[in-house]
């Protein structure tokens, strides 16, 4: 038998034979179409070759794309597991000509591929194309042959595609399998077009016309070629199956589902096994590419496809986790033309596993409450709202969950009710955000985040995007439009930047578009714990709300960001380790240029504990191991021995960040509860270095280091430094510490020299007093000499001149220094004396007594007016 594999792999090489460039599939994440949730067929990777906004160094492709369709306007969700050939995942075949070839080689291609490398019968070919397209119409017959009856002219949009509602459209032709006689159903076209005999096979869209304003179309300058073929339709025929899911890839899955279970593939629960074979590709292909459970974007779409698949577990009877012991089937029928999820399979699995037993206990009650509840409802009644609504707000059934539950009863839910539920849940959380005390100049954030909801956050995966400008605000109220030199803040449907939280900084990049927008953005915020807030100001432009454009965060600042963050996890893990458990993060910061954290620890940390961290630190990093982020809920992250980090706001689910080489007591050297951006290994990081320690307020202490090229740049610095040093003392480095001592200590012996020196000959030169009205008094501007030693000399002078007062100046490093004694039989205060000295010299207050006193001022340029002031004290 043919297989999957086979049938890709003959399509990918037929094209490349053919001069095609073999393109790997794109992720299912799009990065050039922010309207899309997912990749959800062949072509939207090669969107923007077809505006012609990108260029490629080939003009002709060919893929196996991965597709998602389970959110947004492409969502076959509801009708997975019911019918043979609705998915969530599957794989499409394309061959595109980016104008290249046209119709002729196109409908060649198709028919030489189909009739003679896959051998199918050309009288079971149909052939359908728009009704105006003639030329279309006489390649088939001239290429393939077929008469007249077998192409078949239909008038519906149908047959002509269109990228929007303006832009790239065109004419298709579409190739349809007859089943034959025994299978009933028209072909298409007829009133019985919807039946099963006819199905179709390859859609080939003839893109040759530019849609304009409603009414015009203008033929393009190069027309191209998209096409596409549903891999596991294909493979339905070609393996002489009616059925997508009695196809090699998913019957081995199923086959799987019915061996985990005990369950017949074929019986009671078909259609479960059915759900369960689709949704284990849809999510681990999903998962591989990036995506994980959330509460919301692509990450809440992935939850709901893993809570429907692990409904359908529960009703096969499952009593453990099911969908992880299936991911070895699904790796040994995809893995080898996806390396993707073979590599990813341990976050697969993991996550799988922990989804389904954080689900498995809300399951149950929410199973047994929806069953009480509906148990009275009649055939065709509807659930009521509040009831479908308790159901999602409690036991995390999303609506759709809960409408496929009763589908299988023939019964519906009140969705009104349901929606007036939530909004009776949202206005009660407006009622109690306006009481909370936030300034009312936030309360547009709040109506955004209602409006809105959540931001989704590309930024662990890629630092570039589309997107779409979802609100703008100029002087502090959304606006219509905002233009060049004008400051903003926009909010994007989806956005490479991350909002400062955590302890991480915000990004800052561009914002553009190709109509000429530039916005430079200096910083991004977090506001109400989930809209991303950039704020910076328009370069060129208008920027306005609904306005496609590309986000694009500072990858060089980005990436010092991150080799802080995570040096940040390994200095908490060493310092825990270097000083005790006692240690925890009470606070830290994560920007570009250093990192600054701060911890509980009682006294000052000792530089040899330093040098230790230091050390520990690098050596770590030095292990160059992997980064790995998971996805839990808080009390089994707490169970795998991770720390949570001090303001941090945890929900539901938490990321947890491990790094370093696994332990004794724990799977990694450290783990933490992060949601901010990481290295991917923790030889990214390049070098850590400690810059300074000290207290922050009792018992926190503060540790500010640099990491990665800032590290580099600080070692340089303090290379350059030595260097210089080591020339001017005239020693090598090594001989530096010594030379610093002998230095200081010859320092420590001239001053005192100098100071001798100084005393002996002051006593010398003002001995002889001077008569300041009755009062023998020794006033004199003593130079350099250091503070301390004025008072021994003054002392001195004072018994040399028995009755009278001593006031003394000295001028050090601009500063004044003055001391005043008195004799006992003097009427003056020498505490009097010495404060109206240092008012002069800027100074104020001094301390002392009657007999001695001692004062100084910062202007030292004025020692002249404290002598003076002292003179009039005593005049």
């Amino acid at each position: 038998m043919v297989t999957s594999n086979d049938i890709r792999a003959t399509f990918l090489n037929y094209f490349g034979r053919n001069g095609h460039q073999i393109v790997p599939s794109a992720p299912l994440v799009p990065r050039n179409d922010p309207t899309l949730l997912f990749t959800s067929a062949g072509m939207v990777p090669f969107k923007n070759v077809f505006t012609g906004q990108e260029k490629r160094p080939y003009v002709r492709a060919t893929s196996a794309q991965k597709c998602v369709r389970a959110g947004g306007k492409h969502n076959d969700l509801d009708n997975v597991g019911y019918t043979a050939r609705h998915h969530t995942f599957f794989e499409m075949l394309g061959n595109f000509s980016f104008g290249d070839y046209f119709k002729d080689q196109a409908i060649h291609h198709a028919w030489t591929l189909l009739t003679k490398d896959f051998a199918l019968p050309k009288d079971k070919l149909l052939i359908t194309v728009y009704h105006s397209d003639d030329e279309a119409f006489d390649l088939w017959k001239k290429i393939a042959g077929l008469p007249d009856e077998k192409i078949i002219r239909i008038k519906t949009d149908d047959n002509f595609w269109r990228m929007g509602d303006t832009g790239p459209c065109g004419p298709c032709s579409e190739i349809f399998f007859d089943h034959g006689p025994a299978i009933a159903g028209g072909p298409p076209g007829s009133p019985d077009e919807d039946g099963d005999r006819f199905i179709e096979i390859w859609n080939l869209v003839f893109m040759q016309y530019e849609e304009g304003p409603p009414g015009t179309r203008t033929p393009l300058p190069r027309p191209s070629i998209d096409t596409g073929m549903g891999l596991e339709r294909f493979a339905a025929i070609l393996q002489g199956k009616h059925d997508n899911y009695d196809t090699d890839t998913l019957r081995a899955i199923i086959l799987s589902s019915a061996e985990e279970t005990s369950q017949d593939a074929d019986g009671t629960f078909k259609t479960s096994h059915r759900v369960v074979a689709d949704h284990l590709r849809s999510s681990a292909f999903l998962m591989a590419d990036g995506v994980l459970p959330s509460n919301e974007g692509r990450g809440y779409v992935l939850r709901r496809i893993m809570r429907r698949a692990m409904r359908h577990a529960h009703i096969l009877g499952a009593r453990e986790p099911l969908l992880h012991r299936l991911v070895p089937t699904l790796i040994r029928q995809m893995g080898q033309a996806y390396p993707e999820l073979t590599h990813a399979a341990p976050l697969i699995t993991e996550t799988l596993q922990l989804e389904e037993n954080r689900f498995r206990s809300l399951l149950e009650r929410g199973i047994s409450l929806l069953k009480e509840e509906s148990a009275s409802i009649p055939q065709g009644g509807a659930l009521k709202g509040d009831i479908a609504f308790k159901l999602y707000d409690t036991y995390g059934f999303p609506l759709d969950l809960t409408q496929d539950a009763l589908r299988e009863e023939g019964k519906t839910v009140d969705t009104a009710g349901f929606d007036a539920a939530m909004a009776e849940q949202k206005a009660r959380a407006r009622a109690a955000w306006a009481g909370s005390g936030e300034a009312a100049t936030e309360a547009v954030w709040f109506e955004l985040n209602e409006k809105l909801g959540a931001s989704e956050f590309l930024g662990y995966s890629t630092e570039s995007a589309e997107a779409t400008i979802a609100a703008l605000i100029a002087d502090g109220q959304p606006a219509p439009h905002a233009e060049a030199g004008q400051t903003v803040a926009l909010i994007l449907n989806q956005t490479p930047f991350y909002a400062e939280s955590g302890g991480q900084v915000g990004d800052e990049g561009t914002i553009t578009s190709p109509e000429g927008l530039v916005i430079r953005i200096t910083d991004t915020q977090k506001k109400l714990g989930s809209l991303s807030v950039h704020l910076g100001t328009i370069e060129a432009g208008v920027a306005k709300p609904g306005l496609p454009v590309i986000a694009t965060v500072d990858h060089e600042r980005r990436s010092k960001i991150r080799a802080h963050h995570s040096a940040t996890h390994l200095l908490h893990e060493a310092l825990r380790r270097a000083l005790g458990p006692h240690v925890t993060q009470k606070g830290s910061l994560n920007g570009p240029d250093r990192l600054r954290f701060d911890i509980s620890q009682p006294r000052p940390i000792t530089a040899d504990e330093l040098a230790g961290v230091e050390r520990e630190v690098n050596a770590r990093i030095r292990e160059n191991t992997e980064v790995t982020t998971r996805l839990m809920t808080p009390d089994e992250a707490v169970k795998l021995g991770a720390m949570a980090l001090f303001g941090e706001k945890y929900g539901d689910e938490v990321r947890v960040v491990s790094m370093g080489t696994p332990q004794p007591d724990k799977s990694a050297w450290t783990i933490e509860l992060c949601g901010g951006t990481h290295v991917a290994r923790t030889g990214d990081i390049g070098l850590f270095r400690i810059v300074a320690e000290g207290a922050v307020s009792a018992g926190i202490r503060r540790i500010e280091a640099l990491a990665g090229a800032a590290a580099v740049a600080a070692i340089e610095d303090e290379s350059r430094l030595l260097a210089e040093a080591s020339a001017t003392v005239k020693a090598p480095p090594a001989e530096l510490p010594g030379r610093i001592t002998a230095l200081q200590e010859d320092k420590k012996r001239l001053e005192r020299q100098v100071a001798e020196l100084q005393k002996k000959l002051v006593l010398a030169t003002a001995s002889t007093p001077e008569q300041v009205g009755a009062t023998p008094a020794i006033l004199r501007n003593v130079g350099e000499i250091p503070a301390k030693e004025l008072r021994p000399i003054a002392t001195e002078l004072q018994k040399t001149l028995g009755s009278g007062v001593v006031a003394l100046v000295s001028v050090a490093d601009g500063k004044a220094a003055i001391v005043v004694t008195v004799s006992d039989d003097q009427p003056f205060s020498a505490v009097d004396l010495v404060r109206a000295a240092a008012v002069a010299v800027g100074g104020q207050g001094g301390g002392g007594n009657k007999s001695a006193a001692q004062a100084g001022g910062p202007e030292g340029a004025k020692a002249a007016e404290a002598l003076k002031a002292i003179r009039a004290g005593l005049g």
